[in-house]
């Protein structure tokens, strides 16, 4: 009937509201123990926690199946995994695995049109994203990368006599390799 899409028992909305209060603690909770990069967009995985941990939360709430303590153990699952994968990407051949990699756009004035093919980018995409950092003109810019979490990043300088550190771009697909990097100091 069409009064069972708008009406429902007091008891069901309690329920609700009750399952809404512990979920809530627990995702405070749970944040708190594995830290705010539980819910940051910086790689596919963590897109997938996010994804998870949302639909984990609505259908705790709003049906009855699963019940709340389902939930919790639930989302407990998904913040260990979550907590372990970090701990996994320490190694390269991890990160590779559930990490995007990085992709160079443009290599100083330079459009890398296969690259952007490849990473399905459109010329009004990078127009967008060179006027949102500024650009006055395509010789400011030193290089333009595709992040692993789907941002666009722009890096320029009106100052030709500025040179991008290539360390910036280590692990960029289509970059070139630094020479060295300039944050590891050798112990004498």
């Amino acid at each position: 009937m069409i009064e069972d899409w708008f009406l429902t028992s007091f008891s069901d909305l309690l329920m609700v509201v009750i399952s809404a209060i512990i979920m809530f603690a627990g995702i405070i909770l749970l944040t708190r123990i594995a830290g705010l990069r539980s819910f940051s967009k910086m790689s596919s995985f963590d897109f997938a926690m996010t994804i998870a941990v949302g639909s984990i939360i609505a259908s705790t709430l709003t049906t009855k199946e699963p019940v709340i303590l389902q939930g919790a153990v639930a989302l407990s699952i998904i913040f260990v995994l979550q907590k372990v994968t970090n701990i996994l990407r320490q190694y390269r051949w991890f990160q590779q695995v559930v990490d995007n990699e990085p992709v160079l756009l443009m290599k100083g004035g330079e459009l890398l049109l296969d690259n952007m093919e490849r990473s399905r980018v459109t010329l009004d995409d990078l127009r967008s994203k060179l006027r949102e950092a500024n650009v006055l003109e395509l010789s400011q810019v030193r290089a333009v990368v595709f992040e692993t979490t789907g941002d666009i990043s722009v890096l320029h300088s009106a100052d030709a006599s500025v040179e991008l550190e290539l360390w910036l771009l280590e692990g960029v697909r289509d970059a070139p390799e630094p020479k060295s990097n300039p944050l590891i100091v050798e112990a004498r």
